[in-house]
């Protein structure tokens, strides 16, 4: 059997009692961090905490060479671990694929979603978001600072009125790692996205810094673009929303979560 579990989206705890349940009756534990990590916790961390060692597949070890994975699935039971909630990747839609081919079964426990998270966090309605986009490093793609699709699919957003979920790029060694914190890992920040959209697009849209979601100390702070790109908003994961049109009633949030200005709403609509 193989079970697909989200850890949640801060620490070794942030798994839900089901989940932790499903990775104490396992065999066997394999995960991936390259879409996402807890950066609340070391793999030491998890493996203490929940009593079982964890082997880390790094990209190419899920997606090219998964055979150790399924193979181990025929005959024990074995866990699949992910940041966040399983199968938002198609990584890991391709692994369950493979696995009910092989006749293998597959179970899914999931886990808290950044998405969720932003949402909650912010006062910005879950049913008011449109497509989310990924703002990669520029040097990664080598083209535009901000690439046409993103700003395609922003503004497509808001001529629906809809916000736009921005995941900021992350670029993590996992050569021989067993650790977070090691030389070589690049975590894009909400202030660095808010300025790249701030010099490429428009520096006077409102934007909302989504900081650290699940940990203790969330931050949220909604300005203009361009004031979010002067501001320091420490420690990594960010995350970068984009409103659409904005309701009295999330207004109201994020002058109270996150410190809008009030001026930056139509007091008219309000």
């Amino acid at each position: 059997m193989l079970t697909f579990i989200g850890l949640g989206l801060f620490d070794e705890r942030s798994i839900t009692v089901e989940g932790r349940e499903a990775l104490a009756d396992a065999d066997r534990a394999f995960a991936e961090f390259y879409t996402s990590h807890l950066v609340g916790a070391t793999v030491e961390d998890l493996e203490s905490y929940h009593g079982i060692d964890i082997e880390v597949r790094d990209r190419a070890g899920v997606e090219q060479d998964p055979e150790p994975i399924l193979d181990a699935a025929e005959d024990e039971h074995v866990v699949f671990l992910t940041a966040g909630d399983t199968m938002v990747s198609t990584t890991h839609v391709d692994l369950r694929l493979r696995a009910e081919e092989r006749g293998i079964e597959t179970r899914l426990v999931h886990g808290v979603t950044a998405q969720s998270a932003a949402s909650g966090l912010t006062g910005l309605q879950n049913y008011r978001f449109g497509k989310a986009v990924t703002l990669p490093f520029p040097y990664v793609h080598g083209g535009d600072p901000v690439p046409k699709s993103v700003i395609e699919s922003l503004e497509a957003n808001r001529e629906r009125g809809l916000h736009t979920l921005v995941y900021l790029d992350i670029k993590v060694d996992w050569e021989g790692r067993r650790g977070v914190e090691v030389d070589g890992d690049e975590y894009m920040t909400a202030d660095y996205a808010a300025e790249l959209f701030a010099e490429h697009w428009d520096s006077d849209a409102l934007g909302v810094a989504v900081c650290r979601a699940g940990s203790p100390n969330p931050v949220v702070a909604a300005d203009r673009l361009g004031e979010l790109a002067g501001r320091d908003f420490g420690e990594p994961l960010h995350m970068l929303i984009i409103p659409g049109e904005v309701h009295h009633v999330e207004a109201d949030a994020l002058m109270a979560l996150g410190g809008a200005p009030a001026a930056l709403f139509d007091h008219d609509e309000r």
